[in-house]
């Protein structure tokens, strides 16, 4: 894993987006996984404006709220869709979603890992990291290779729900790709910043590696880049 650090997010996220804009204009890039949530959305920005030609890539979203109606404008699917699938100019049919309603969320990431296995897998991988470790709804708990599913959320994670929808959404359950396809990635491009996310990011970089921290299973593997502010790798040994 290599580490990235810089005073402020702004600046973590001037150098990513350098790294980002690479890795998607390379010649045998065609299939990538965008997170939704507070952290990647600057470095989308800045993707979008740089005006790459990047309609011939497969964007794939990398999970989803259970329980959160469709047309929901604050949900992964269309959160992404504005501001990736749209701000970077990909065309419909190639930006690929999965379903937030229950009896939809389960049947739907499995479609979707089978879609990303038969494109040839994610050539580059963009996360955030929870607070708890978690990667997508991957929550503490979950092993290396597990795969798509549907899962029970633990309370940090419902709680940074509610305040991302303001408190009219608290969901408790999430779908996401697993673990067995996230780490198969080529590139993974990982952002977390500020201070609570510090022992997440200890985690992650110097823990253990195991299921308690599913971001721990990232450590060891070159082709992966964290982006961190001060505040975030505060409690990493290294920075002592």
């Amino acid at each position: 894993m290599n580490l990235h650090i810089h005073p402020t997010n702004q600046g973590a996220n001037a150098a990513a987006t350098e790294l980002l804009a690479q890795w998607l204009m390379a010649a045998n890039t065609r299939t990538v996984m965008v997170a939704a949530g507070n952290s990647p959305l600057e470095l989308y920005r800045r993707i979008a404006e740089r005006r790459l030609s990047l309609s011939h890539l497969n964007v794939f979203a990398l999970d989803e709220y259970v329980g959160v109606p469709l047309g929901e404008p604050r949900n992964c699917a269309n959160l992404m869709l504005r501001t990736v699938g749209q701000a970077w100019g990909i065309p419909s049919t190639q930006f690929h979603v999965v379903s937030s309603l229950q009896k939809d969320a389960l049947a739907s990431v499995q479609a979707h890992e089978r879609r990303i296995q038969d494109a040839g897998g994610l050539d580059v991988l963009i996360l955030g990291l929870g607070q708890n470790g978690h990667l997508g709804f991957n929550e503490p708990g979950s092993v290396e290779d597990s795969v798509g599913r549907l899962l029970d959320l633990e309370p940090v994670s419902v709680e940074a729900n509610r305040l991302w929808f303001g408190g009219d959404y608290a969901p408790n359950q999430g779908v996401t790709v697993g673990l067995k396809t996230i780490l198969a990635a080529r590139h993974i491009l990982i952002l977390a910043f500020g201070p609570h996310k510090k022992a997440a990011v200890v985690g992650m970089a110097e823990g253990p590696r195991g299921p308690h921290s599913p971001a721990s299973f990232l450590q060891g593997r070159p082709t992966v880049h964290a982006f961190l502010d001060e505040a975030a790798a505060a409690g990493l040994k290294a920075r002592k």
